[in-house]
């Protein structure tokens, strides 16, 4: 049984922009270099070409991206399957983030220039502070944000991975300067769900802070790849499987309740799991799946063409609330 229904864009955070409850990472861009070139397959930029037609096609509008990403490849990839398809700057809204570790809050202005060169054109609505691990109190990050936001840099100002503490230090620094606190990004899915007690979800709410989920699909396990097929699991990377090791030890049930409501609606598990990241607290949450291949991009665009029940997303929080 398929229910289509509409789906409404929600604000991010306070800066007047409005986001699709489901956007796309494009840390898979980065194959070949950097951080994660030995993690993803290296795309070809026809493959990137056609994942974002994907997400587009399925009502997307907006992608994250960050320096770390293969140096600028990700963000590169980005741009340029931009330009192919055609597609306006103010068609989009683009978040990417600036790496803080072994750096100062003096780098901010200097590496703005090159994430500008990288997305060739297309503007940086959103700009992150991609940990809370640098040189510089989160005060002086804000502060050279801001001067990014007046000097028409950027629009908005983000961070991710701070804690409540963090990010509200962030905001407060923000505010004295005329501005928000757009988003904090953290992990957050039904096997991660710290943030429901370690007050990041209560502060968000509290600031008018968005919520973007990484790893909304828990490294795929809430797929049901690794539970269906466990040869898939033995064939990991030693420091892969050890990551994951509890998560798919105690996740049985989960995946058991995701399965029942997938037949239900005739979409996969996957589908499921992410609509209830953006859906069991609301309007605060979103969440970047990212995407190798096409069929993943449409495959969560399709998350936005269904909502589940209040009874099946108590059931699922029921299911998982170990990983809380």
């Amino acid at each position: 049984m398929t229910r289509e229904v509409s789906f409404q864009k929600r604000p991010l955070g306070q800066t007047g922009m409005q986001i699709t409850p489901i956007g796309l990472g494009v840390m898979q861009f980065s194959g070949g270099s950097g951080v994660f070139g030995m993690v993803f397959p290296d795309l070809s930029q026809e493959d990137m070409d056609e994942i974002i037609k994907a997400a587009l096609d399925g009502g997307i509008n907006w992608f994250d991206t960050a320096e770390m990403y293969g140096r600028g490849k990700s963000e590169q990839g980005l741009s340029t399957a931009l330009k192919t398809l055609e597609i306006q700057d103010d068609e989009v809204i683009i978040g990417t983030k600036w790496f803080p570790i072994f750096r100062t809050a003096g780098n901010i202005p200097r590496s703005i220039e090159d994430r500008l060169k990288f997305l060739d054109g297309y503007t940086v609505d959103l700009y992150m502070v991609h940990q809370p691990y640098s040189f510089s109190s989160p005060e002086a990050e804000m502060e050279a944000m801001a001067d990014l936001v007046e000097g028409g840099k950027i629009r908005s100002v983000g961070v991710s991975n701070f804690s409540a503490g963090q990010m509200k230090r962030a905001h407060a620094a923000l505010e004295k300067r005329g501005l928000t606190l757009a988003v904090n990004q953290v992990q957050y899915s039904l096997l991660h769900r710290k943030i429901e007690t370690d007050g990041v979800l209560e502060a968000a709410r509290e600031l008018g802070v968005t919520i973007v989920a990484w790893s909304p699909l828990a490294r795929g396990i809430l797929s049901g790849r690794y539970h269906n097929n466990p040869e898939i699991y033995d064939r990991l990377p030693i420091g892969r499987k050890m990551m994951m090791r509890s998560m798919i030890k105690g996740s049985g049930p989960v995946i058991e309740g995701l399965n029942r409501i997938a037949e239900k609606y005739e979409v996969t598990p996957a589908q499921v799991a992410l609509n209830w990241v953006i859906n069991f607290k609301g309007e605060p949450v979103v969440a970047i799946p990212g995407a190798s291949k096409v069929h993943q991009a449409e495959e969560s665009a399709g998350v936005m063409r269904f909502r589940l029940t209040e009874e099946e997303l108590v059931s699922l929080d029921e299911l998982s609330r170990d990983f809380r």
